[in-house]
């Protein structure tokens, strides 16, 4: 305690300890296990993008401060990226904000557009910084779940509308979504917009896993502006390199909306990092141009760990869930008998040697989320067949 009688640390973050990746990480080099908790890869990305980092540093650009909303090259490729993929058409200079990932581009897009006592809903369970990110902006966070409905997880429409009151700021959207690999239909994202008009809410869209689809097909919710008059003004979209690239340790994520909101962005935005990652963002606007056969290989590859991992998961004895996208699978480990997800995954490592992450910490609902554990499959083939081998330990647990 402060000779004042008050905590160090700001009120607003007093929930928020060392996160649970950094904890299962650890716990990961402690005892030698396989890491399947964080999503991160275990090979890098493309050679030439590697060189096409390396050129820019060797030739000086991006080695002093690039300019506060990311150098032309990459603001002009993102784009270009929305136009090629989805359609949608931004300036690269009003439109497009480059940022320190898109955990930066989360974190000023709330501190940019909420105020003390606004309400921002998530769709529950939600990566970690979601909720961190409401509270530094003074928010109030609404969790609305997702459940298990066959193998997927499913929106009801109903429950997201009654969560909606006059306090209501903002919907923060995830799709594909982290860590249930739910991707949102059509229909759904219809829903969404139609309901931001009628609420007069913004919504910001993170769409990090964009290219990392194995069923159905991703669609930004900016692309439904032309059936809903007055969505453009109220949508962000956020992604970032790092899962599309194998490039996570470089840090440069993006936003493209109107003009308004990506000012209110950036203008949150230059006082947290100001600018970063230089020569890798000449880099990533050379990824960006790469062929459509490499983002087809991308999606099988990962295709292929998911069903790995999920059918070493169901002969260990687990409940999978059948992620449409995303780095992750949810398994429920009540079939093993177990129902506290904390416990499970800190055993883990010595009954398996394999570290996964309690889905309970995604969640405000805690009772919702506690059987529910999450593993990452963005590793090679043979990882994913030696944790499976280990996993096989459960099914054979007296």
């Amino acid at each position: 305690m402060s000779r004042m009688g008050r905590p160090p640390l700001n009120r607003r973050l007093a929930e928020f300890g060392t996160t649970i990746f950094a904890e299962m990480s650890a716990l990961a080099t402690s005892t030698g296990a396989i890491n399947l908790g964080q999503g991160f890869p275990d090979t890098d990305g493309p050679e030439e993008v590697r060189e096409a980092a390396v050129r820019a540093l060797r030739d000086g650009r991006g080695n002093q401060y690039p300019p506060g909303p990311g150098v032309p090259e990459l603001r002009r490729a993102v784009a270009e990226h929305q136009r090629r993929f989805y359609g949608l058409s931004y300036d690269p200079d009003t439109e497009v904000l480059v940022t320190a990932g898109a955990t930066e581009a989360l974190a000023a897009s709330l501190l940019g557009l909420v105020e003390p006592g606004d309400e921002v809903i998530a769709l529950e369970p939600y990566y970690d910084s979601y909720a961190a990110g409401i509270a530094m902006a003074g928010g109030t966070r609404v969790p609305v779940t997702l459940r298990p409905d066959g193998e997927r997880y499913r929106l009801d429409p109903d429950e997201l509308r009654a969560a909606v009151t006059d306090r209501t700021r903002l919907i923060l959207l995830n799709t594909p979504h982290n860590p249930t690999g739910t991707v949102l239909d059509r229909d759904e994202l219809a829903m969404i917009a139609e309901l931001a008009c009628e609420r007069d809410l913004l919504v910001v869209t993170d769409e990090v896993y964009e290219h990392l689809v194995y069923d159905g097909e991703h669609v930004p919710l900016a692309t439904f502006a032309d059936r809903f008059p007055g969505l453009r003004e109220r949508v962000l979209t956020i992604s970032s390199a790092g899962k599309t690239y194998n490039f996570t340790g470089w840090k440069v994520g993006w936003v493209t909306g109107a003009p308004e909101l990506v000012s209110a962005v950036r203008t949150a935005k230059q006082y947290l990092t100001f600018v970063s990652a230089g020569p890798f963002q000449y880099a990533v606007a050379e990824a960006l141009a790469l062929p459509d056969r490499y983002y087809t290989e991308l999606a099988d590859r990962l295709r292929a760990t998911r069903d790995l991992l999920s059918e070493g998961l169901r002969e260990a004895g687990l409940t999978v869930y059948r992620p449409a996208g995303t780095y992750f699978v949810t398994a429920d480990i009540r079939p093993l008998g177990e129902s506290d997800g904390f416990a499970f995954c800190r055993e883990l490592p010595d009954r398996c040697g394999v570290v996964a992450i309690p889905n309970a910490v995604f969640y405000d609902h805690r009772e919702e989320g506690a059987h529910f554990v999450r593993f990452a499959f963005c590793k090679r083939p043979e990882v994913i067949r030696e944790a499976g081998a280990r996993l096989a330990r459960l099914a054979n647990r007296p």
